[in-house]
């Protein structure tokens, strides 16, 4: 996955990402949990198989190659319904940067971490 053919982003920006986005992404999950009311305490039950970094992977190549939930799940080996969870979950995450991607089409201000043009892609 860490091809830039794949994200567009290189290898160095996909770990930005993930630096920042990730305490966004666990703060978030951790309040949705604490939400409803429980029968166990939070952290009880089974752990994420499919964690931030694959969810943030499947996300970029949603949003980059508007590939469907079915052929993501085929290549990462998990069910459709993860990687729209994922997606999903994932997606409000860079909006909150400034960035908006409606209907596959990017929108507002450009950040950083997106290429805008050929040109920049190949940096």
């Amino acid at each position: 996955m860490t091809n830039r053919r794949l994200t567009g982003l290189s290898r160095s920006v996909i770990e930005g990402l993930v630096s920042e986005l990730r305490p966004r992404w666990r703060a978030r999950h951790r309040d949705r949990l604490a939400s409803r009311i429980r029968r166990r305490r939070i952290g009880a039950g089974t752990r994420h198989r499919f964690g931030f970094v694959d969810r943030l992977l499947a996300t970029l190549l949603h949003l980059r190659h508007g590939l469907t939930h079915d052929v993501i799940a085929a290549w990462l080996g998990v069910h459709r319904s993860t990687i729209s969870r994922s997606i999903t979950e994932i997606r409000p995450l860079p909006a909150e940067r400034g960035c908006g991607v409606h209907d596959g089409i990017r929108s507002g201000p450009s950040p950083t971490w997106w290429p805008t043009s050929d040109a920049t892609r190949r940096r």
